[in-house]
């Protein structure tokens, strides 16, 4: 038996492959404040009418709907695929969509165009037609344009021109009722807004008690603010406890001054919402927080979910862990590796919720300090919905949180960690050093849909790992990694060693000889790298097209020792050519393609030694003798 027709005819516009979105829409975009969002859809209709269309956009907490035009993209797509743009403000959440409707009027224009072409003598009918749409425009409008459509549409019943008049077209479109208003169904998600922030900057990780405590970071604040970071992260600040606690390189047994490790979080003095006593009080932290941002500085805590025996959870909350069926406790292991010294929470738990909620309250409790920067330690062995539901209740009062995520994992779930939330991401640039997985890398991040929802964070080292590359490559590796990762990711960060090229590894593993996790340095700011730290902040900062990832283009250098790749953002133009050889000179001709919008003849100038060179499309010889430099961070000087 046929089915019933509908009770109202059904949408006759059709809105297909709405774009931009990720997983054909199941998660949101991301943008920061300011930036642009291009929209794209595949808008058509049966017949020959005129189709108009608009992406309409909504900040949130705004009342009004703020929209502008989608134009069809070009002929060979017969005027199927229409584009357009619309900027996002404040972080938060902004609600987007399309809206596409019948022009009556531009169709009855087209129509009247082609009868007075072929010279048709009796246009009496379309004229008085054509006049009903104006008068109804009309009705929609008020003040002067009302007065001026009336008056159009008792002139057009004698004036056939007058129908092909442009003005009257823009008048009519801006008042005529919109005719089989037409959405994509369901709506495309809210575009996730950040600050700046999240999409460019450069951090610096710091063992506070290597440093002082927190009043002797504090110190370093104005100097590391002058160096030109924009975040100051810590590992965790929490008591240690002392059950199984890790000695010096990770040994088993902790001799009686060894700290332990600031990841085997709780004891007597608390937990997770608490401070280490060594670094100091409460105040001494909420004074550092205040101190970094008063040089336009955050502070970044890291939010490790990980429990020593000593935890008071244990005893208040025994349903939280993981425990064998002979009632012992098992500790985290991610073999070979063994974290005797720290045991898991267990997100399985009858109690979860009680969980998750103790876990939003211990942010919640560094929030009210003042901290809005949190990096995630190994978010992906916890559950997803547990991270998309915490993020989303603390970006709800505050939006411009920042949540990083350390998860050197499969690429499944660092994709899926970005789509559910997380801000940042950590990622495999640690290990790519040949310049074919360099490119390949660069290019899966920039120029595939991971753009839309993951922002990478470029660290060269971390307290885990010092790979090979730097072990063995020694001093003159450390300045390639540097330009590398502060010039292709716009934000990149080094832990505190870096700059003094500490590249000692323990035997039989990728991590630091005396590990800074298990004993305590004196640290001070003055390692040989500073310089050119400090220089390539301040180009990242002066030079837009630095701060941007969707924009890179790789460069053919006739060596593969040599990697060159170009940013441009408007008018502002970077070449980078490398030496990822930190042994030998090497050299090679980098090709300038006209696809970059550069004239044939231009002066480039090297901004980390303001060395001038004559540059043309096609090749450009360059030479980088590894004792001299790692490479160029060349400026094109064009307008």
């Amino acid at each position: 038996m046929p089915e019933r027709a509908p009770s109202q005819p059904p949408p006759r516009i059709r809105i297909e492959h709405v774009a931009p979105t990720v997983d054909a829409g199941r998660y949101p975009v991301k943008r920061t404040a300011g930036e642009a969002v291009r929209v794209s859809a595949d808008i058509f209709r049966d017949g020959h009418e005129v189709l108009r269309a608009v992406v309409r956009w909504r900040d949130e907490g705004a009342r009004e709907w703020s929209e502008a035009p989608l134009r069809p993209v070009d002929a060979h797509h017969n005027g199927v695929l229409w584009d357009g743009a619309f900027a996002v403000g404040a972080p938060g959440r902004t609600a987007w969509t399309i809206q596409a409707w019948v022009d009556l009027f531009a169709g009855w224009r087209d129509e009247l165009a082609r009868k007075l072409e072929v010279g048709q003598p009796d246009l009496s009918g379309e004229l008085s037609e054509g006049a009903v749409f104006v008068s109804a425009a009309a009705d929609r409008a008020e003040g002067e344009d009302e007065r001026r459509l009336r008056a159009a549409a008792e002139a057009l019943l004698d004036d056939p021109q007058l129908g092909l008049d442009p003005e009257l077209l823009e008048l009519v479109e801006r008042h005529q009722e919109r005719t089989e208003l037409t959405e994509p169904e369901p709506p495309p998600p809210p575009v996730y807004v950040d600050g700046e922030l999240a999409r460019f900057g450069s951090w610096y990780e710091a063992f506070p008690r290597s440093w002082g405590g927190f009043a002797g970071l504090a110190e370093q604040v104005p100097r590391l603010a002058e160096l030109g970071f924009d975040v100051l992260y810590m590992p965790p600040i929490h008591p240690i406890g002392r059950t199984n606690r890790k000695g010096a390189n990770n040994a088993l047994v902790a001799g009686p001054d060894d700290p332990g490790s600031p990841y085997a979080i709780g004891n007597e003095h608390g937990g997770h919402d608490a401070i280490d006593p060594a670094l100091g009080t409460d105040a001494d932290f909420v004074a550092l927080v205040e101190t970094a941002r008063a040089h336009r500085m955050q502070v970044a805590l890291d939010l490790a979910i990980n429990c020593l025996p000593d935890h008071s959870w244990l005893k208040e909350h025994p349903e939280w862990f993981h425990r064998r069926p002979d009632g012992t406790l098992k500790y985290a292991e991610n073999p070979p590796k063994k974290y005797q010294d720290i045991y898991n929470l267990n997100f399985n738990s009858a109690e979860w919720r009680a969980l998750w909620e103790a876990l939003l309250g211990v942010v919640r409790h560094w929030v009210d300090r003042g901290v809005t920067t949190f990096r995630v330690d190994n978010p992906h062995t916890k559950p997803l919905p547990f991270w998309a539901w915490l993020i989303d209740e603390i970006r709800r009062d505050h939006p411009e949180a920042i949540f990083l995520a350390e998860a050197f994992t499969r690429r499944a779930m660092m994709r899926e960690l970005a789509k559910i939330g997380f801000n940042q991401s950590y990622t495999y640039f640690t290990w790519k050093n040949a310049r074919w997985e360099l490119e390949e890398y660069v290019n899966e991040l920039a120029h595939t849909e991971e753009l839309e929802y993951f922002r990478p964070n470029f660290f060269p080292v971390t307290p885990d790992i010092l790979t090979d590359y730097l072990a063995y490559g020694g001093p003159p590796a450390f300045p390639v990694r540097l330009l590398l990762a502060a010039t292709l990711s716009p934000s990149y960060g080094i832990y505190s060693g870096f700059e003094s090229f500490e590249h000692a590894q323990r035997p039989g593993s990728e991590e630091h000889l005396d590990n800074e996790k298990y004993e305590i340095k004196h640290r001070r700011l003055d390692g040989p790298l500073l310089p050119m730290i400090a220089r390539l902040n301040h180009i990242r900062r002066e030079n837009p097209a630095l701060q941007h990832l969707g924009n890179v283009r790789f460069l053919d250098a006739h060596n593969d020792a040599l990697i060159a790749y170009a940013k441009r953002e408007g008018h502002n133009v970077v070449v980078c050519v490398v030496n990822l050889d930190p042994f030998n000179v090497q050299e090679g001709l980098v090709v300038v393609p006209w696809e970059l919008g550069l004239p044939p003849a231009f002066t480039v100038t090297d901004l980390l030694t303001v060395e001038r060179f004559d540059w043309r499309l096609g090749g450009n010889y360059v030479r980088l003798d590894p004792g001299e430099r790692a490479g160029h961070a060349l400026r094109a000087d064009v307008s």
